[in-house]
């Protein structure tokens, strides 16, 4: 006696019909095994996993199968398996579907999916990211399963997996103009932090503020950029920057290493106006240091007027060099000193004739343009910021700030 195997079996993990290939129509079961998976399936119907999977090994024991039976028991084993939370059997039934000819291409990345959802819903994370990676590589590119990695990784404490995954994914995201997943950033800050990894955490604090524009973010943001040793000693001047645009600058030392760091940059004017904000902010000018930081004034109105005595020598002596290092300098003093239209003509000279680090160049040259009154254009140039060395984050907070100045408080 033949009979045809019910079609249409359901697996939990990942829904989908286990049917017989259109193909193999003509395949019939025998009726030992025919009928043991009927009773299978009406044991499966039940939510009677034992006895369903009973069934399935009374059908598996019949001797001289046909490969169409085989497969057919691999199917019901997979549906049971994965109903009732087997994962090592669902896997090897996978296994078995994946490798037959029978089964289409489609219905094989279903189960190759299934194998690394389950294998996660089980909290088995190791054998979940193997999964997910094969799936990856066989499949192709997939949001949901390279979440489902990122958070396998991240959840067995492979935090320099959960940031290799996570880093693509959200550049990805943020190049399609799209706003990156919350969760998604969240890890990535949280692993970075774990590996003591301050530029990754610092970027993805920097996104966070930007779509996500809390509080806890910003005060997340500013202590990342306080402790991240990697950032250039040309940048120190531009984190205290930022820190004293959002009000996280209030100390006298604070102010007096800001006036210090443009002083040793040749930018006194700068320093000039840093140490004005101090005083007008009633940090500096109060106690036992206070006579100290009135003859650091003193030094620095000086240098002020020096450098406004030797600017147009200094922008001669600028044009003439290969690079356009001391000219963007030169520049930038022209817009503290008033002249904006000149110094900003001069800052892009520089950039266009070569500058060690064109990343640094447009920061700086867009917080002249901000300094000029210049809001849209330092926009701009702020957010054409690139590099990993701290200054697309700056450029970045930059550009919260000029648009969304309410969020920093």
């Amino acid at each position: 006696m033949t009979m045809r195997f019910m079609r249409g079996l359901v697996c939990s993990a990942t829904v989908f019909s286990l049917a017989v290939p259109a193909a193999h129509a003509a395949d019939t079961l025998g009726q030992p095994v025919g009928a043991a998976l009927q009773q299978a399936q009406s044991a499966l119907a039940e939510h009677n996993y034992a006895k369903a999977m009973a069934a399935v090994n009374e059908a598996d024991a019949v001797a001289d199968k046909s490969a169409y039976e085989d497969y057919t028991i691999a199917q019901m084993r997979a549906a049971v398996a994965s109903q009732a939370g087997d994962v090592a059997q669902a896997t090897a039934a996978y296994e078995t579907l994946i490798a037959s000819s029978r089964t289409p291409r489609n219905l094989k990345n279903q189960m190759l999916m299934s194998e690394g959802t389950m294998a996660y819903n089980a909290k088995d994370y190791a054998k979940a990211a193997v999964a997910i990676q094969r799936y990856l590589k066989e499949v192709g590119p997939s949001a949901q399963m390279e979440t489902l990695l990122a958070q396998a990784y991240y959840l067995q404490k492979d935090y320099a997996g959960t940031v290799r995954v996570l880093n693509p994914i959200i550049a990805r995201t943020v190049k399609a103009g799209q706003k990156p997943v919350e969760s998604q950033l969240q890890m990535l800050a949280a692993s970075a932090t774990a590996l003591k990894d301050s530029t990754t955490a610092t970027h993805a604090y920097v996104l966070l503020a930007t779509y996500y524009p809390k509080k806890e973010y910003w005060a997340l943001l500013l202590h990342e950029l306080v402790v991240n040793t990697k950032i250039p000693a040309s940048l120190q001047l531009d984190v205290y920057r930022i820190r004293l645009a959002v009000g996280d600058v209030s100390t006298a030392r604070d102010f007096m290493d800001m006036t210090e760091i443009a002083m040793q940059g040749h930018m006194p004017q700068l320093a000039l106006d840093l140490m004005n904000q101090g005083y007008q902010q009633g940090v500096l000018g109060q106690g036992t240091e206070a006579a100290r930081q009135a003859r650091l004034k003193g030094m620095v109105e000086k240098t002020v007027a020096a450098k406004k005595a030797s600017i147009a020598e200094d922008e001669k002596a600028a044009l003439a060099q290969a690079s356009g290092n001391e000219l963007l300098n030169v520049g930038y003093n022209y817009v503290t000193f008033g002249q904006v239209a000149k110094g900003l003509g001069l800052m892009q000279q520089a950039m266009a004739k070569g500058v060690t680090d064109p990343n640094i160049a447009r920061l700086h040259l867009g917080l002249a343009q901000m300094q000029a009154g210049n809001r849209a254009e330092a926009i701009q140039t702020l957010k054409s910021v690139a590099g990993d060395n701290g200054a697309y984050d700056i450029a970045q907070l930059w550009v919260l700030r000029l648009g969304q100045p309410a969020t920093t408080h």
